[in-house]
């Protein structure tokens, strides 16, 4: 294995990367080394590079949507094997002992660090990873047709669970995480409706060609009540909007990171 890598550097927010060589970094206690095969471009490395969000550890190599392969194991690390191919997320460490981590919440974690922005990430040739926030992945495939799975379909993924079991559910934000849940929509034979920015006729097809009933602008009423919206847009005055297609009893999942400020709403949009 060599002993220098390239890599990208966020030196300070509203600046362009830097490619830069460093030294590759050693796999310590409880971490694996990966060679990088592919890393995504999330919406949140942008806010990142951006200035959007606060106290970032600078300068950092973003990037944590990781596909690789393990090139060397720490110590205190068990169940991974040099060669295999591995996944890291957005959560990079969490303390494992507060009430949140002993409850299977681990991303709310007060000491939480997260990939590309408090650890250094996979815009680079090598990086480290805490071993326990490490998904093993098939051995085949394309690892950049992977990455986004390692975030935008987590998020998805995660903010459908939380809406419950709703059988009719608005997305807002047809872009990375919502082209993934709609294909779990669609396997689980649920009703989709997608909003899109007013006038973005592409992203409306592409909807509909992955089993949309329905797409339109946000500024457009969907034809039915929804039992659940998904915002996946960084938007917040998408969340009134959502709102008031819900069916009673519904549910909202901002499921961002970062959004505009939500504008004030009358109550009787929640009561009726």
């Amino acid at each position: 294995m060599k002993s220098r890598m390239r890599a990208m550097i966020l030196d300070r927010p509203g600046t362009p990367l830097r490619p830069v060589e460093l030294p590759v970094p050693q796999a310590g206690s409880g971490s694996l080394l990966i060679e990088v095969e592919a890393c995504g471009v999330c919406r949140t490395d942008l806010h990142l590079i951006d200035g959007e969000l606060p106290n970032p550890v600078l300068p950092m190599i973003p990037g944590h949507e990781i596909v690789g392969r393990v090139a060397a194991i720490g110590d205190n690390v068990t169940g991974f094997q040099i060669g295999q191919r591995v996944g890291v997320p957005w959560l990079g460490w969490t303390c494992g002992k507060c009430h949140f981590c002993a409850s299977g919440r681990e991303n709310l974690c007060d000491q939480a660090r997260f990939t590309g922005y408090q650890i250094h990430g996979g815009y680079a040739e090598y990086t480290v990873a805490d071993a326990r926030y490490c998904f093993a992945l098939a051995a085949d495939g394309d690892a950049a047709l992977l990455a986004p799975l390692l975030c935008a379909g987590l998020i998805g993924y995660r903010a459908l669970r939380l809406a419950g079991e709703p059988r009719r559910i608005g997305i807002y934000g047809f872009g990375a995480a919502a082209h993934i849940v709609a294909q779990v929509l669609k396997f689980q034979g649920r009703e989709f409706h997608a909003f899109t920015r007013p006038g973005d006729t592409a992203s409306q097809e592409f909807a509909r060609g992955l089993g949309a009933a329905w797409a339109g602008g946000s500024d457009q009423t969907p034809p039915v009540r929804l039992d659940a919206a998904l915002i996946f847009a960084p938007a917040g005055t998408l969340v009134p909007a959502a709102l008031r297609h819900l069916e009673k009893g519904g549910c909202v999942v901002c499921a961002g990171i970062h959004m505009s400020d939500i504008p004030a709403f009358p109550y009787d949009i929640l009561w009726g």
